[in-house]
């Protein structure tokens, strides 16, 4: 963190989905996201991390403007912009991005690749035609990729080739904030490594902002410097990535630490290991969200739900902690 305002600031955000029966009648509420608030910071890369269903690609789809909130507020740049009218929201989306977890996504198959990377110029600019034709001939070169796969389609790419030029087609806007979900989902380890090293280069190259979605704590840890944890919609530790990987402090965080003992060698925190599936996101626990998992669980851990709190340097939503 500096001491510049946050990029992105998100005041209790919710997003709630509606559960129906097979009439088509409301019977209750998916909390995806359930009161969550968080900063980020210019230049800096920040981590979500939980298990899938935990509510992670929700949260960053919710942010972009994907699905509108259900409450809370979301800033950028000083500018409240949860609720903007279409239009405006068109602005904002230049400067705001998300990179998919399957990046075939964002290419038609009908189209080539020159074709795809021209199409968000011709939307959000009034660049001429040679206008754009250098600025995607420039994002292609900075992402690593020669000119002659302008006139290729997607199915003709690898995957990790299909990054490269989603990077790409997001560049062309210029972006202050990216949303990466999974960015290196699917991808042979020595192709993550080479996706990994093109991000940090990007965002040296282009003074760009990350958001990163990933349950591959190898990922996360290589590349953010701050960490948030999300458990049933909910944070439940946020911190800097080095304290957070070196002394956990919620048994949710020990838990998936655990999983992944290689990361981080001894510790001298308890771990503890992750048992059972997470409950149903239609019928959360009363209290702690985690408790019906924890091992430690007491009864104050029913009887009311924990807010983030400071201890030790990192925000902890524990009771016990």
């Amino acid at each position: 963190m500096t001491s510049e305002a946050p990029l992105l600031e998100l005041v209790d955000l919710t997003r709630h989905f509606p559960t129906r029966n097979a009439f088509g009648r409301r019977t209750g509420w998916l909390r995806a996201v359930d009161g969550v608030s968080l900063s980020v910071w210019p230049r800096e890369t920040v981590g979500l991390v939980g298990e899938s269903g935990c509510g992670k690609s929700t949260l960053g789809k919710t942010a972009i403007g994907i699905y509108a909130p259900t409450a809370g507020e979301i800033w950028f740049l000083g500018r409240e912009i949860g609720r903007l009218p279409a239009r405006e929201r068109r602005k904002v989306a230049r400067e705001v991005q998300y990179v998919y977890q399957d990046p075939g996504a964002s290419l038609d198959p009908r189209w080539k690749i020159g074709r795809s990377l021209h199409e968000p110029l011709q939307i959000h600019t009034a660049l001429s035609r040679s206008g754009r034709d250098t600025e995607v001939r420039a994002m292609l070169q900075a992402v690593g990729l020669p000119d002659a796969h302008l006139d290729l389609y997607p199915h003709e790419l690898s995957g990790g080739q299909q990054r490269r030029v989603g990077l790409a087609r997001i560049l062309t806007l210029r972006p202050r904030l990216i949303i990466l979900d999974e960015p290196t989902s699917g991808l042979d380890v020595s192709v993550q490594a080479s996706v990994l090293k093109l991000f940090r280069r990007l965002q040296e190259a282009f003074a760009l902002t990350y958001l990163l979605i990933s349950h591959d704590l190898g990922v996360v840890r290589a590349m953010c410097q701050r960490v948030a944890v999300m458990y049933l919609g909910k944070l439940v530790e946020v911190g800097e990535s080095a304290r957070l990987f070196a002394a956990p402090r919620h048994p949710y965080t020990q838990s998936l630490l655990a999983a992944v003992p290689s990361l981080t060698g001894p510790r001298s925190t308890r771990m503890l290991s992750l048992e059972g599936e997470p409950p149903n996101p239609r019928d959360i626990p009363s209290g702690c969200r985690f408790r019906t998992r924890c091992p430690l669980a007491q009864d104050v851990c029913a009887a009311a739900e924990p807010a983030l709190r400071a201890v030790d340097g990192q925000l902890v939503a524990c009771h016990l902690a």
